[in-house]
């Protein structure tokens, strides 16, 4: 059986992030399709210009939960720690601004994944320390589909916080495609989350497998 660490790292081989204002196809069929390719974690992240809000971002939350109940994927809220409370979701993923990792766990559980976006070695030790499950860290490339997205920073945050001895499980994020996913993963990433590469992808299906054959077969050097 595989130990908590073990099965956080294979879960985020392809995280698919998503939310209404990023689908080219209905936030479902989005979804249902990416399942089908094999993405093995989702976070529903519903922001940007002509996110919904309140009660029908709470349904659409709802429904892409229950696609994930259905196969099998866990569901992760981004940001909203209420929200992953109401829908018992199985983790949330927080950037710096927010409650630390050890005050979220208090809140949701034990069971519950805690992801942590991080920028700098101090970040990272920082929710590591709090109890984070694993790190979000980017932008790796170039990104259009997070308006607040920082500098970015290639693959050597990544690199870095592997030579300083951190294991936590570490998911690269930012303008990932099948033709750079590679030095993301031979940096020390233990896989890839994706917006644009899947939600905006003429073939989604066949855009997430072979994503996430990119990731496997990649390796680290």
């Amino acid at each position: 059986m595989l130990s908590r660490s073990e099965h956080i790292r294979e879960l985020l081989k392809l995280y698919f992030i998503m939310g209404s204002v990023n689908c080219r196809l209905s936030p479902a069929d989005t979804l249902l399709q990416a399942v089908n390719g094999g993405i093995t974690l989702f976070q529903f992240r519903e922001k940007g210009p002509g996110a919904l809000s309140g009660a029908a971002a709470v349904d659409l939350a709802r429904q892409l939960q229950g696609i994930c109940r259905q196969r099998g994927i866990p569901f992760i809220v981004n940001d909203d720690i209420g929200l992953a409370e109401m829908l018992d979701a199985d983790g949330v993923h927080v950037g710096q601004e927010d409650e630390p990792a050890a005050a979220i766990r208090r809140r949701l559980g034990a069971d519950k994944i805690v992801g942590v976006s991080a920028h700098t070695l101090e970040e990272a030790q920082q929710a590591v320390s709090d109890g984070a499950d694993y790190l979000g860290v980017g932008p790796v490339y170039p990104t259009s589909s997070k308006e607040d997205a920082r500098a970015v920073q290639g693959t050597q945050v990544i690199e870095q916080l592997r030579r300083s001895g951190l294991s936590i499980p570490i998911v690269g994020i930012g303008g990932i495609t099948a033709d750079n996913v590679t030095p993301v993963i031979r940096a020390g990433a233990d896989g890839i989350s994706v917006i644009s590469a899947v939600a905006q992808a003429p073939e989604i299906t066949g855009a997430a497998r072979h994503l996430l054959h990119k990731v496997i077969t990649s390796g680290r050097t």
